[in-house]
């Protein structure tokens, strides 16, 4: 199979110029430092960071799939209750597999998927007014059981649920992928006799996308999980080598460390031109925002660490961002997404010959226009002295996906080593949801409500 390529030309000094690009003895300094990130983390690999083995898991993917035949042709939709690591990847994987237009109903014979991961009253309140429950099999997601958006989700749907088909019958529209043995939606699984399906220990949620929190609707969804999966192992292998330049996880993590530390470059924009790959710049930014962003070290000093990601998608944001990004600060750089083979060639008719700005496209293609457009990016970027790293992939396919989820992991993880940080926890996070506990008055957060009502402003400004 074709693997992915990470060219990383136009972020070095010789491309770009020594202010702003990396030299190569800069890389070199930091190729011991990678290598010793990677013994740390791949240590980890049966303990607490059993993410990594995801793509081995062979006897889980069986299970997913013979459930997703046992439930083919029973739903028109698949809708995902779920909110952060629980929801980005399936919606990113999504986008990326099936067709652009699936949920519009032009492949009849697969169930549309739909990803509800917020709780704005206007997104849920319409899915109902629009969508018949019995129609649906919903798939709760969470972990604790105590996320609050997943859990009012599951009872407004339980409701809606019972109240269609009544109490036994319900249960057949509703999965539960949950811990294991403890928390209070497996103790509801119990209760109910949901199909329920595990989130394994040592699988953040953010790494979670190869587990049965994505595997599961993606494979209802009809996308091909063993193929996204071998990729994903193919890539594994390769981001075990010691070999620095052999090894993108390590060579990326090594790029992002040095362009913040060493260049100044607080921003990691990622460029995306596909379409397809678009949400996959949405999974990397709570990848590496959750990841890298922390206040204190793994000493607990305070150095508010981390990167800033961005998304961009060419070539419509070349028309509303790309002028900041040629002459704006110099504080940002540029991971490109490119695609080699598109799935369709779309011809541009010849016309108007006897008019240059429009005759010099006919007989071209989109295909041509698009790469153009892309390259001609590059080239705008790299003249303005702003570096920037290009993932090659071969085609959008389950391989080429599978491999690029499991290098982004990989390296996010080794960047922790760079930064100093714990790459696995989310203290800032679980600071809000505790806030959200005390002001929807849950039992055991009274003194939280308190402080957060004397804190309030006496007065509001407002205009």
């Amino acid at each position: 199979m074709e693997q992915l390529v990470l060219d990383y030309t136009h972020a070095m000094a010789d491309v770009v110029g020594p202010e702003h690009g990396l030299t190569r003895a800069e890389l070199a300094d930091c190729a011991a430092a990678s290598k010793i990130a990677l013994a740390a983390v791949q240590a980890r690999r049966t303990k607490d960071l059993r993410w990594l083995d995801l793509p081995y898991q062979t006897s889980v993917h069986e299970q997913v799939l013979d459930y997703a035949d046992r439930m083919a042709g029973r739903f028109q939709n698949i809708v995902v209750c779920g909110i952060g690591g629980s929801a980005l990847g399936t919606i990113a994987l999504q986008q990326a597999l099936n067709s652009p237009y699936h949920n519009l109903g032009a492949r009849q014979s697969l169930p549309r998927l739909f990803v509800l991961d917020n709780i704005d009253p206007d997104l849920i309140g319409e899915f109902l007014a629009q969508f018949d429950p019995s129609e649906c099999l919903f798939n709760v997601i969470s972990k604790s059981g105590t996320t609050a958006e997943t859990t009012s989700q599951f009872l407004i749907f339980q409701q809606a649920l019972i109240e269609r088909l009544g109490r036994k019958e319900h249960v057949e529209h509703l999965c539960v992928t949950t811990d294991e043995s403890k928390g209070v939606m497996r103790e509801i699984v119990r209760r109910e006799g949901y199909q329920s399906f595990v989130v394994p220990e040592g699988v953040g949620g953010r790494f979670s996308v190869l587990s049965p929190v994505g595997l599961v609707p993606l494979a209802l969804a009809g996308i091909d999980i063993k193929g996204v999966l071998k990729g994903a192992a193919d890539m594994d292998a390769r981001c075990r080598n010691e070999d620095f330049h052999s090894n993108p996880a390590q060579v990326y993590a090594a790029i992002q460390w040095l362009m913040q530390a060493r260049k100044r470059k607080p921003m990691s924009v990622t460029f995306s031109y596909s379409q397809r790959l678009a949400l996959l710049a949405d999974w990397y930014a709570q990848l590496l925002a959750e990841s890298i962003g922390k206040r204190q070290s793994r000493k607990g000093v305070d150095v508010f660490a981390g990167p800033t990601p961005i998304r961009a998608l060419g070539v419509t944001d070349q028309h509303s961002q790309m002028q900041l990004y040629t002459e704006g600060p110099h504080d940002k750089w540029f991971t490109l997404l490119s695609v080699e083979r598109s799935d369709y060639s779309v011809p541009i008719p010849a016309a108007y010959a006897d008019l240059e700005a429009i005759r010099y496209l006919g007989d071209r293609t989109l295909n041509e226009l698009f790469a153009a457009e892309r390259d001609g990016a590059r080239v705008a970027l790299t003249a303005a002295q702003r570096p920037s790293v290009t993932f090659h992939f071969p085609k959008v396919n389950p391989h080429a996906i599978g491999q690029y989820i499991q290098c982004l992991e990989i390296a996010v993880a080794l960047m922790g080593e760079h930064y100093d940080v714990d790459a696995f926890d989310q203290p800032g996070v679980e600071a809000g949801k505790i806030a959200a506990y005390a002001l929807m008055g849950r039992t055991g957060f009274e003194a939280k409500k308190a402080e957060i009502e004397s804190a309030a402003p006496s007065s509001r400004l407002r205009v």
